[in-house]
């Protein structure tokens, strides 16, 4: 196999010496930390020694992994799902096959595929699993899509298709709009001629923000302080009242969605960047009937099989190859992961996705 690491042991049997050979992974460079703590204190880039490649194995050369916020949770110690340290940071990521176990037919050294089930341990350069782990993809599927379009696109459609029966001509409000499941909701929404309202908070620089989400096709793009009015549905123009409405924020921008959302609507919460708790009139819910409910995608994922999820997969990056779906994400190379972690920390002001590029 090309490129193969092989290590020779050597076994005794009934007084006789056997040799065989097995099939080894490179050393992988990672992003590493032994104990729960704040990522820019307990993170260090370490030398991991090769391992062993099994039967049912998969090496691959990783590509591009994103700094999610939930990998800044993992870190931290709190995020509902994570593995227990030591452990190599990062959930998603894409790569080229670099050596495949004995028993693989259908991946080759040169394959791109992508982690599906994302997995943990993607911030290293070579990643070694189970072949159930790995899915593989077209070669003109741009890897930096590859690697992000799990966590961030994947609850954006599950998010429209999942909660209301929406129809074209409907509409979603929502917060965070200039996040990637923002951008992804606008798109995915315009394709299936559903309307969408969104909320940008306010900060240098949303003016050009708001362009760039009307040219991804927002119907309307409004700052919060746009709506410290006492009606925000006279607004809407020929807009309809949104059916759903998604937050990522909490606090008063949660507020904001709830306001425009019409009788019977229902608000998914799958985010809270604010840290402050959500608010709601009791007049919300006896006179307006609302309904609010959330979304976790670790959730989805325990419920579906792996066909499944591949399906939607393959659909979102048809999307991405078509130029019908894009995202904002910057690429960083492997050596300035810390700069790429802080912009992420926030400590640089807004940025886009980070993506690390190996």
């Amino acid at each position: 196999m090309a490129c193969a690491r092989f290590l020779t042991l050597k076994i005794q049997f009934s007084g006789k010496v056997r040799a065989f050979s097995a099939l080894m992974s490179p050393p992988s460079t990672a992003i590493f930390y032994d104990h729960h703590g704040p990522p820019d204190t307990v993170i260090k880039i370490i030398k991991l020694p090769p391992v062993e490649i099994k039967a049912n194995d998969v090496c691959v050369k990783m590509l591009a992994a994103p700094i999610n916020p939930s990998d800044i949770n993992r870190i931290q110690g709190v995020y509902p799902v994570r593995p227990q340290p030591p452990a190599v940071g990062g959930y998603e990521g894409a790569g080229l096959v670099h050596s495949v176990g004995s028993a693989i037919r259908d991946l080759s050294p040169g394959d791109l595929v992508m982690l599906s089930p994302p997995s943990p341990g993607t911030w290293q350069t070579h990643v070694v699993k189970d072949k159930r782990f790995w899915h593989k993809l077209d070669k003109d599927t741009p890897a930096e899509y590859a690697a992000t379009v799990t966590v961030n696109p994947l609850t954006a459609l599950r998010m429209i298709e999942d909660i209301v029966d929406l129809k074209s001509g409907d509409a979603i409000v929502q917060n965070g709009a200039t996040s990637m499941v923002g951008q992804c909701v606008i798109q995915l929404a315009k394709l299936r001629g559903i309307h969408t309202i969104n909320i940008l908070r306010d900060r240098p620089g949303s003016d050009e923000a708001k362009e760039k989400l009307k040219k991804l096709g927002a119907d309307e793009v409004y700052t919060e302080s746009q709506l410290d009015v006492k009606n925000v549905k006279s607004l809407l123009g020929n807009v309809p009242e949104p059916a759903l409405g998604f937050n990522c924020v909490g606090g008063n921008a949660a507020s904001l969605v709830l306001k425009f959302l019409r009788q019977g609507g229902t608000m998914v919460t799958y985010g809270g960047m604010a840290k402050q708790p959500i608010t709601v009139s009791t007049s919300s819910f006896i006179f307006k009937e609302l309904t609010l409910t959330g979304f976790y995608l670790q959730n989805w994922l325990s419920l579906h099989r792996n066909e499944e999820l591949r399906e939607m997969l393959d659909y979102l990056l048809g999307l991405i190859r078509e130029g019908k779906l894009k995202y904002d994400m910057e690429l960083a190379p492997f050596s300035e992961f810390h700069t790429a972690l802080d912009k992420t920390l926030g400590k640089l002001g807004s940025q886009p996705k980070q993506i690390i590029k190996f």
